[in-house]
């Protein structure tokens, strides 16, 4: 999947470089980020166990003659959220009456919003994005959680046979096999690992 970077008009505006382009599995179509905030975001919602699927820019509202594509479409549990990502230029002002109305959530999003730790520990696991785990590492993996109920990270890293052991872990947390502990510091060997709740 390609990432598209584009300016709020459309026109190109960053070069592919200014970004990591990982593989996002939640992304419904195309990803296009205005910036390196909204990549952030992005990061952060591939990891939020709340979102089954989100859309980039997707949703044009109108008032009058003005119009706007807010950066995401993001479907949760229970709800759609949309989210703008403000960096150098505010969405408009009537975007989020504008939003309310056709039933959905409104969010505006700055830096100051964003969990530090947690934005570090999401980019670093999506760093190994687009690995398939085999079924041996992921059996043996699901197996000693089922045993234990959670492991450090060390622990579960000697576990993997068949795939380097960094993207094995990043990617079976991606696909929402395990989950990691992306709140508490960074991650490291003691870091909790359980099964994703189901």
């Amino acid at each position: 999947m390609s990432i598209k970077l584009t300016s709020p008009r459309g026109t190109s505006r960053v070069s592919a470089d200014d970004f990591q382009q990982p593989k996002f599995l939640r992304c419904v179509g195309s990803v296009r980020l205005r910036s390196q905030a909204s990549c952030d975001v992005a990061c952060l919602l591939e990891f939020d166990e709340a979102v089954s699927s989100w859309t980039c820019q997707s949703e044009q509202f109108q008032n009058g003659f003005d119009t706007h594509r807010p950066d995401f479409v993001v479907e949760r549990d229970h709800d759609v959220h949309i989210i703008d990502v403000i960096t150098r230029r505010s969405p408009p002002a009537w975007i989020a009456d504008a939003v309310r109305k056709e039933g959905y959530k409104y969010q505006a999003m700055t830096r100051g919003d964003v969990d530090h730790v947690r934005l570090k520990n999401c980019k670093d696991l999506i760093h190994y994005s687009g690995r398939d785990v085999p079924l041996g590492d992921r059996v043996r993996v699901l197996s000693a959680l089922d045993n234990e109920g959670s492991l450090p990270l060390a622990d579960c890293l000697s576990l993997f046979r068949e795939i380097r052991p960094i993207d094995g872990l990043a990617n079976m947390t991606l696909a929402r096999f395990i989950s990691i502990d992306l709140d508490t510091a960074l991650i490291g060997p003691e870091t909790t690992v359980r099964k994703f709740p189901s």
